[in-house]
């Protein structure tokens, strides 16, 4: 089975199913010399775990980290990381009903006619399970764009019908963990609030978006066409489960503009100084983004995702192996929501796209040794062949 790396130079490789032992990733390509520890990245984790609220699956997973390699003495040595999340509370007994039954819209039936098997307990390796391993490895890419200037946040900014106004990215920052539905403006988090419980209580589930942005990314990471960054980042997003469109910019409101209305036109940074000044736009509906090359503006844009499939309404299936209908309840712990823990799921994959830019662009130095403080400078490594 391929399709398990994300990324070029900074490649991040995932393994585990929902109710196997353990989930885990490798990245590659991490510089060396980032200070890190389990609890950079367990505080990610944190936020995505479940049981954390009662808009969240009640399945009792801790999602402790464990980094097995790529760290000596609490910095990176630019060798893989390896960081393994144990399943501590699986209940595969549940799914029992759905081994030859597919359940509706979710990858049963494609899983078994691709690979003429699967792991059937939890949804196995296409369970939404598996993004724990995307938020650890976007983790450490949160911490490298630290160093480097580059700040990201999400939040909730619509569920079913209720969609929050415009915040400012200082107010996502500040208020989107203020509630458990995420959402930076809290007013319309109480109306959410309330409609989740409504779907809740009915057996059902709902769908929402949301929003992201990130400032402080350097201009002209990118490439033409294959490898622009919307490409790519569109790739990112719409891996992430429950993805039904991906946004930029002015997205899909831009059809409802005239070419003058959304060109984005140009002036010199310091007008006074124009001879020493960079050209810049004088608004931003690209997003950051033109010609598939950053701008230096920030970037923005919007992720959506639909209601989660295994709600405990009764639903038509077929078993293949009898060939006979069936009605089927999904019975289990289930979010009846995606977007609020699905927050640090778009922030991680947004880290990850953009410190492989930056890499590729080199925007980041491969091999940071040089950085590292006090008795981890090369003057105690002699045989470091930048002292040769």
């Amino acid at each position: 089975m391929n399709g398990n790396s994300f990324g070029r130079l900074f490649q991040v490789t995932t393994f585990g199913e929902s109710h196997g032992e353990a989930m885990g990733v490798t990245v590659s390509g991490c510089p060396a010399g980032l200070e890190l520890d389990e609890d950079d990245v367990q505080a990610d984790l944190d936020r995505r775990k479940p049981g954390q609220s009662m808009i969240t699956t009640s399945r009792g997973e801790p999602d402790h980290v464990s980094i097995k390699s790529g760290l000596q003495d609490g910095y990176t040595t630019g060798t893989p990381i390896g960081m393994v999340i144990e399943n501590k509370d699986a209940r595969s007994e549940k799914y029992e009903p759905f081994v030859t039954a597919p359940r509706p819209s979710h990858g049963d039936f494609t899983y078994s006619a691709k690979f003429g098997t699967r792991n059937w307990g939890g949804g196995g390796r296409s369970s939404a399970r598996e993004t724990v391993n995307w938020v650890a490895a976007g983790a450490v890419a949160k911490k490298i764009l630290a160093e480097e200037g580059v700040e990201l946040k999400a939040h909730v900014n619509q569920i079913g019908d209720i969609e929050a106004p415009a915040v400012s990215f200082e107010e996502i920052k500040e208020h989107s963990e203020d509630n458990e539905v995420r959402c930076a403006h809290p007013e319309t988090a109480e109306q959410m609030r309330e409609r989740i419980d409504e779907y809740q209580q009915d057996g059902d589930s709902i769908g929402g978006s949301i929003y992201f942005e990130a400032r402080g990314v350097p201009r002209g990471l990118g490439a033409p066409r294959f490898d622009s960054v919307e490409a790519r980042l569109g790739q990112a997003m719409m891996s992430v489960p429950a993805s039904t469109a991906f946004e930029f910019g002015l997205g899909r409101e831009a059809r409802e503009y005239t070419g003058s209305e959304r060109n984005d036109e140009w002036e010199f940074e310091d007008p006074e100084n124009p001879d020493e000044s960079d050209p810049v736009p004088t608004e931003n509906d690209h997003g950051g983004l033109q010609g598939g090359i950053t701008t230096g503006e920030p970037i923005y844009g919007e992720v959506t995702l639909h209601a989660p499939t295994s709600i405990p309404k009764t639903q038509t299936t077929v078993d293949w192996e009898t060939g006979e209908e069936t009605d089927e309840q999904v019975i289990g712990r289930h979010d009846p929501v995606l977007p609020p823990r699905g927050v640090p799921v778009v922030e991680a994959m947004l880290a990850l796209t953009l410190v492989d830019f930056m890499l590729l662009g080199g925007r980041i130095n491969p091999d940071r040794v040089d950085d590292r403080p006090g008795e981890y400078d090369t003057e105690y490594h002699p045989s470091s062949p930048r002292n040769e």
